[in-house]
């Protein structure tokens, strides 16, 4: 499974945090880090969270690219720029 969270969407809202919290967290009010490469027994957990979004900033693809239903595929653009410079460090697994 891979995770793309669009950084420039994301307004920290945090619902990601609350329901995956294996996968991501709040860096201080406003910075998300995150595993791109969650493992999969975080599946139904990431699923939760993409779809609590309030803006739908989280993309989730299956080993094969494919978007499962739940997830908008248009946000996915912008994995590591913006705000989030350095997403994904300091969390389990992430490279």
């Amino acid at each position: 499974m891979r995770l793309v969270v669009d950084l420039n969407r994301c307004q920290g809202y945090a619902q990601c945090a609350f329901l995956a919290p294996d996968v991501f967290a709040m860096h201080g009010e406003e910075a998300l880090l995150y595993n791109p490469h969650a493992d999969e027994t975080q599946r139904r957990a990431v699923l939760r969270a993409a779809t609590a979004c309030p803006v739908q900033a989280i993309l989730v693809e299956d080993d094969f690219g494919d978007t499962p239903a739940g997830t908008d595929p248009g946000a996915g653009s912008g994995e590591g720029a913006g705000a989030g410079e350095g997403a994904g460090e300091g969390m389990p697994g992430a490279r």
